[in-house]
């Protein structure tokens, strides 16, 4: 059966929202806590219902909106407890993906991590934080894929942007955003080396660790 014009365009309409919702939170243009009231939502984004609460409830499973019953729909909040569990989780997923990484990459896989590491690190210089952030995101997408579990892959897939919204949280206390890079490079080019180097212990502390520092500094801002 053919699918129809007016579906093919509420799909689009819905990853539209999707898109300008998450680009929103993500970057604290909408803060921890602001309510998500569907009327101011279809009129700012001039996107109908229907599509907004599909996206609503996308962004909830994945974390970044809280559903109250009988209150409504919020962006989570950023709490101590919040930022816990997703360290946690992140620590757990990303330290065990490096490791088999680390023991499973094809020099394919070794050569577009180094390609991203060295993008990452001219996102950086030139003032591209769009590029950067996805560098970031591939960069994360490619480790996941050499470690050979397609489960890692999709787990890291979506704790992306719950770690996201707390790089920007962390680069709105500094003085500019590129200051909060340094220590991610630096991590990056320890992960690098290590899957070259096919050692496992290596390339699960240096995200470990880095994940660790970060935790510590979020908790200290909060």
């Amino acid at each position: 059966m053919p699918i129809t014009q007016s579906i093919v365009s509420r799909i689009s309409l819905s990853d539209q929202a999707y898109s300008l919702l998450l680009g929103k939170i993500i970057r604290l243009e909408l803060s921890p806590g602001a309510i998500l009231s569907e009327k101011d939502l279809i009129s700012d984004l001039n996107i109908g219902r229907t599509p907004i609460r599909e996206a609503l409830q996308r962004l909830a499973n994945e974390g970044l909106v809280t559903h109250l019953p009988n209150r409504g729909m919020f962006v989570a909040e950023i709490s101590a407890v919040s930022v816990g569990n997703i360290y946690e989780f992140r620590s757990l997923i990303e330290g065990h993906t490096a490791r088999l990484a680390a023991n499973r990459a094809t020099p394919e896989d070794l050569s577009k991590l180094e390609g991203l590491q060295n993008q990452l690190s001219s996102s950086t210089s030139t003032d591209r934080i769009d590029d950067y952030i996805g560098c970031d995101q591939q960069f994360h997408n490619v480790l996941a894929k050499a470690s050979g579990n397609t489960y890692l892959q999709s787990a890291v897939s979506e704790i992306f942007n719950l770690h996201l919204r707390l790089w920007f949280f962390i680069s709105r206390k500094s003085p500019n955003w590129q200051s909060s890079t340094d220590a991610h490079e630096i991590m990056t080019s320890e992960v690098v080396e290590a899957i070259r180097n096919r050692a496992p212990d290596d390339a699960e502390e240096a995200i470990t660790g880095y994940i660790a520092r970060r935790h510590q500094e979020l908790i200290h801002l909060l």
